[in-house]
């Protein structure tokens, strides 16, 4: 069986096999030269880039499905995962881009597409994830394209998954000194700067450097290593990393390590 065999396929199976009209949709974050990036997915046949998602076997629990998906595509388990939202407006299927999806794929029958389990809405439960970008094994068929984009490259997307992907941030955002966001996207040892971006890029604003050091150090939870590196510019910078203890700890009990940045 091809590839595209297996698309296709997927779009054969009986209808009783999954839960009707519920999918799931995962905004996987990664971080890498200096940039906060999302994971998506195109099919060869079809003209636009989504979100990693799935359908929910009736047999299945939801977030055992948005799970099997992350492993499916970044090769990871035991990862960081929220679910954050559902998404459930009457008209966020477009039903004119389900029906191109399947006649690309073979369903030349009107009558067929018109009665088939994709023509139907769907309401989808979001997640996030933040994973390592170095751990990630991207995994893909032939007749599918899978990439990072960074939060200023994304095209306009399948359905409603832009606004997924404006949604998670703004969860995070509200959620920040509850999310351990850099201590699951940064590697064991990191800049000062690479850490700023990821909170400059969620915040959406530009933050003092020398307040977030200050603000970062004071925090007991940040460790500076007597190692430099020379990812940004011709000037070395210092490493540092978490002490996980101490940073798990405080994160029951929220950072706070935001107030006061500016």
């Amino acid at each position: 069986m091809s590839d595209r065999d297996f698309v296709k396929n997927t779009l054969n199976i009986s209808r009783d096999t999954f839960h009707p009209g519920l999918s799931v949709d995962c905004v996987i974050f990664g971080f890498h030269e200096g940039n906060l990036k999302i994971l998506l997915n195109k099919f060869s046949c079809f003209t636009k880039w989504m979100l990693p998602g799935g359908f929910i076997f009736k047999n299945e629990n939801i977030d055992d499905t948005a799970v099997r998906v992350l492993e499916d595509r970044t090769g990871l388990r035991d990862i960081y995962l929220q679910q954050f939202h559902t998404f459930g407006d009457n008209s966020r299927t477009r039903l004119e881009e389900n029906n191109e999806m399947l006649i690309r794929y073979g369903f030349t029958d009107e009558n067929e597409r018109k009665s088939h389990w994709l023509m139907q809405r769907f309401i989808s439960v979001g997640y996030y994830a933040l994973v390592n970008y170095s751990k990630v094994q991207l995994k893909t068929n032939a007749d599918e394209e899978i990439a990072w984009f960074g939060l200023e490259e994304i095209p306009e997307l399948y359905s409603d998954h832009n606004r997924i992907i404006e949604k998670a941030l703004s969860v995070i955002r509200i959620q920040l000194n509850n999310v351990p966001i850099g201590f699951e996207l940064l590697p064991e040892k990191f800049t000062m700067t690479e850490l700023r971006i990821i909170y400059e890029t969620i915040l959406k604003k530009n933050l003092d450097r020398r307040n977030f050091q200050r603000k970062v150090m004071n925090s007991g939870y940040i460790i500076k290593l007597d190692e430099v590196s020379k990812k940004f510019g011709i000037k070395t910078s210092s490493l540092f990393s978490f002490d996980k203890k101490k940073y798990l700890q405080a994160l029951k009990n929220g950072l706070l390590m935001m107030e006061g940045l500016d």
